[in-house]
């Protein structure tokens, strides 16, 4: 059976601003094409003009050069009838706020944090927004968590202020940070052993450069098996996007490809009475105004 990629949202032609661009990667697992997708429908091969959309190529000023470059004559790909990949081919690394939403804090017991809770993933769990998710091996506790992704677009250290935070950021994507609850709680360490098992981080469908309104202010839901599990706003962080990029640039060197997820609002499995962790053959969808939805299946790892 041929899995189909029609979950992106119906959206009309891209407008004409001179910034806006999204921009992604389609093909099978290995062999992803750079693309700027046009509409939910109809994506451009921009192959020919840079290799992949990674950090060598953001550092490079990649986003400028396809945004000057005509494509008109450029390749045009069928989305529906392709894999869509991770929007980024091997970033340095993807760091993750915890706690950043007053509910979700509040539901998991946790006091409200004085500074943003930092905890890595390992860059090799980004997946694709339709690619399955994995439940470890003998997991009872393997959780969803919806969160807003900042895509870096420059090197960053030191950020002096919100404004230069800003300016660093090259765009926005949906990210489903999955967690597996017992090694991340209950065997010692750092929270880090819970988040990077292999596709714990499906991501897409693109990068907004330049999403329609302020991402300080979108909605973002998670439904399993249509169930709303989540629903809230980005304007209910703790730490705001600016703050959390200028903060992390404190205690870490960011550069162009590197993620940030910026948090999970109240909702997950771990908070719920009974709590409804995630099992083979469940069906986690995940959407962010604006800029999309993700949806993968639940599968038996090992």
């Amino acid at each position: 059976m041929t899995k189909s990629y029609r979950l992106l949202p119906q959206t009309t032609q891209l407008q004409e601003r001179r910034n806006t661009m999204r921009i992604g990667r389609i093909g099978h697992l290995g062999e992803e094409k750079p693309v700027v997708f046009i509409d939910g429908q109809t994506a451009v091969d921009v192959s020919s003009l840079i290799p992949d959309w990674n950090r060598e190529t953001l550092q490079a000023g990649g986003i400028q050069k396809v945004r000057d470059a005509d494509v008109s004559s450029l390749p045009t790909l069928t989305v529906a009838d392709h894999r869509i990949g991770a929007p980024l081919a091997r970033p340095g690394k993807i760091v993750c706020i915890g706690l950043n939403y007053r509910k979700h804090a509040e539901e998991t017991g946790a006091d409200i944090p004085h500074e943003p809770v930092i905890f890595m993933k390992s860059a090799d769990c980004l997946v694709g927004p339709f690619d399955d998710i994995e439940i470890p091996p003998g997991s009872q506790h393997t959780d969803y968590e919806v969160e807003l992704a900042i895509v870096m677009g420059k090197q960053l250290r030191y950020a002096a202020n919100h404004d230069q935070a800003l300016d660093a950021i090259a765009g926005y994507s949906v990210s489903q940070d999955v967690s597996e609850r017992h090694w991340q709680l209950e065997r010692g360490g750092t929270w880090d052993k819970g988040k990077s098992f292999p596709t714990f981080n499906p991501m897409g469908p693109w990068i907004d450069t330049e999403p329609d309104g302020s991402p300080q202010n979108f909605d973002l839901e998670c439904f399993v098996n249509g169930e709303k599990r989540q629903s809230s706003n980005t304007n209910d962080m703790i730490f705001p996007i600016a703050e959390v990029v200028r903060y992390v640039s404190q205690c870490m060197e960011l550069f162009p490809g590197d993620i940030i997820n910026t948090g999970t609002p109240a909702g997950v499995a771990m908070g719920m009475t009974p709590q409804k962790y995630l099992v083979p053959g469940d069906v986690v969808e995940t959407t962010i105004e604006n800029l999309g939805k993700i949806r993968s299946t639940c599968v038996a790892g090992g």
